[in-house]
């Protein structure tokens, strides 16, 4: 059977099925979910991940694109806070300790992130405010000193002297 009868019989032919029977043969260039969702995140991987991962039966076109700005927008967040606290420890890398500071400086992160353990993260500077010196506690002010009463250095002489 030659090509071009192989071709009318329906079956992938020479050239003239356009892509060799893959994908759509309009010439049109092919758009990702991602791009007409405008996300950066990948629609189309974390469809894949729902379908294969069981979670239900059927999978909707929406739900993956919704999955994908979550991920992408909770992302940002972190970055963004993680930045903050890289510049201000005058650092031009962000690294764990500036996504622990970052998570846990911010309410509803400290929330989401409430069970998790960040790794080389360490922990927030903090100094239980009982352990902290007295005379420390107000730097502007000192206290004035009270004059005490002199006494004798002891009450055997005191009584020796007395007789």
């Amino acid at each position: 059977m030659s090509a071009k009868a192989a071709a009318a019989a329906g079956g992938k032919g020479g050239k003239t099925g356009g892509k060799g029977g893959r994908g759509k043969t309009d010439g049109k260039k092919a758009t990702s979910q991602s791009s007409k969702a405008g996300l950066q995140f990948p629609v189309g991987r974390i469809a894949r991940f729902l379908r294969k991962g069981k979670y239900a039966s059927r999978v909707g076109a929406g739900a993956p694109v919704f999955l994908a700005s979550i991920l992408e927008y909770l992302t940002a967040e972190v970055l963004e806070l993680a930045g903050n606290a890289a510049r201000d420890n005058k650092k031009n890398r962000i690294n764990p300790r500036h996504i622990l500071l970052a998570v846990r400086n911010d309410e509803e992160l400290n929330k989401l992130f409430g069970g998790v353990t960040i790794a080389q993260g360490g922990v927030l500077p903090n100094i239980h405010s009982v352990l902290i010196p007295k005379s420390s506690q107000k730097e502007g002010e000192e206290k004035p000193k009270e004059k005490k009463e002199k006494t004798a250095k002891s009450p055997k002489k005191k009584a020796v002297k007395e007789e």
